[in-house]
């Protein structure tokens, strides 16, 4: 009975994704431990992950009154929420004009988007520090939002998305009397929230815990973002006190720990209804 509930190929499954797990996990566990430890037990010969002395409240608040938490938190979730916004607002007409109608320029639009694909920001970063260095826009939202507003990730993954929905849907609204703008509106967007959730985890993610673009363009603890607000933390203790600094960083990683946890089911679901071909 035992082999028959417990197959062996599923019994490696679970071993080889277990293991899978701890493996990832384990320097989230290692962060959330050291954040309660003294300086005294973080550098010691014997390697525990349950403090000899608990210092959680002390660590915490070192980190929540040497660097402007609260602000740090509000720039990464102002610049976030835009990113996003702006991103879903292009990427779903574009995709579904690619997907779903019909036009001369659409394998070309195709191939720009492919071919953006292979541009990082590194290559386009110098100019557009000019640009903005030149419109007086440096350390301000817009120097944060502005470069990302547009995501050819996003065009490419709500293309493969609207791909798979069946073409009578849209026939049909066409028949209603209904404009393109009408359909992309109430009958795309409202279908569309297992990939728009999908993406918003890989965009939220990506800008969430980027650190080189606002270490480029924002030079002020008023816009700093949450990794650059890290980087005040160090500079303010020296890098020295790695418990307070583990404390700092498990406050910024925990929201997107908590949006995932929250997003999963509908985050899977997109991945998979992206995956399919119509």
């Amino acid at each position: 009975m035992m082999t028959n509930a417990f197959p062996l190929g599923r019994i490696i499954r679970l071993t080889l994704l277990s293991l899978g797990a701890i493996i990832f996990l384990s320097p989230y566990v290692f962060m959330i431990s050291t954040a309660g430890k003294a300086q005294s037990d973080i550098f010691t010969s014997s390697l525990s992950l349950i403090p000899a002395h608990f210092t959680y409240a002390e660590n915490f608040a070192k980190a929540l009154s040497r660097v402007p938490m609260a602000q740090l938190l509000w720039n990464g979730v102002v610049v976030c929420g835009l990113i996003f916004f702006f991103q879903v607002l292009v990427a779903i007409p574009c995709a579904y004009a690619m997907a779903k109608l019909r036009f001369g320029a659409a394998r070309a639009m195709m191939v720009l988007v492919m071919l953006g694909l292979l541009v990082p920001i590194h290559a386009t970063a110098l100019p557009l520090y000019v640009a903005f260095d030149r419109a007086a826009l440096l350390n301000s939202y817009a120097a944060l939002v502005a470069p990302f507003t547009i995501s050819v990730f996003a065009i490419f993954m709500f293309l493969q998305f609207f791909r798979a929905m069946p073409d009578d849907l849209i026939h049909a609204a066409r028949l209603d009397g209904m404009s393109e703008l009408g359909i992309v509106a109430r009958v795309i967007v409202p279908n569309a929230w297992p990939g728009v959730t999908a993406f918003a985890i890989f965009s939220v993610v990506a800008h969430w815990n980027d650190l080189y673009w606002p270490l480029i363009v924002i030079s002020k603890q008023d816009y700093a973002t949450p990794p650059l607000g890290l980087m005040y933390f160090r500079a303010a203790e020296a890098g020295d006190d790695y418990g307070a600094l583990m404390a700092a960083t498990l406050i910024i990683t925990l929201p997107l720990v908590i949006a995932f946890l929250l997003a999963q089911k509908r985050f899977v679901e997109g991945i998979t209804m992206t995956g399919l071909k119509g």
